[in-house]
């Protein structure tokens, strides 16, 4: 996919996996995270999630989406503003360096 050191710190980046768009996320502490591109909340592009502003409440890691600043939780993709809405959150593991996006995870109905 790319590598761990490519990754801006509290950033996003696209990457096309499987024919998806998916914004990849890596936050201070080096976790890093996959959710799918698509900001369920903007009728226009914006350049999607992958764009948005990273940043926390309480424990939980987040991306705010650029177009209306809905929150995402970047483990589970659930927004946290709307328990209705959620983005794919997607398997995510680094593999001697390389940023590897595995399936999407399954939730919990």
């Amino acid at each position: 996919m790319c590598r761990m050191a490519e990754l801006e710190v509290d950033r996003g980046v696209t990457a096309l996996v499987h024919g998806q768009a998916i914004a990849i996320f890596r936050t201070a502490d080096d976790a890093v995270y996959a959710l799918g591109n698509h900001d369920p909340f903007a009728r226009h592009s914006h350049g999607g999630i992958s764009r948005g502003i990273v940043g926390r409440r309480g424990d939980t890691p987040f991306v705010a989406s650029v177009a209306h600043r809905h929150a995402f939780d970047l483990r589970t993709g659930q927004c946290l503003d709307d328990h209705h809405v959620a983005v794919p959150a997607y398997d995510v593991k680094v593999v001697e360096g390389v940023v590897l996006v595995g399936g999407r995870k399954v939730t919990a109905a």
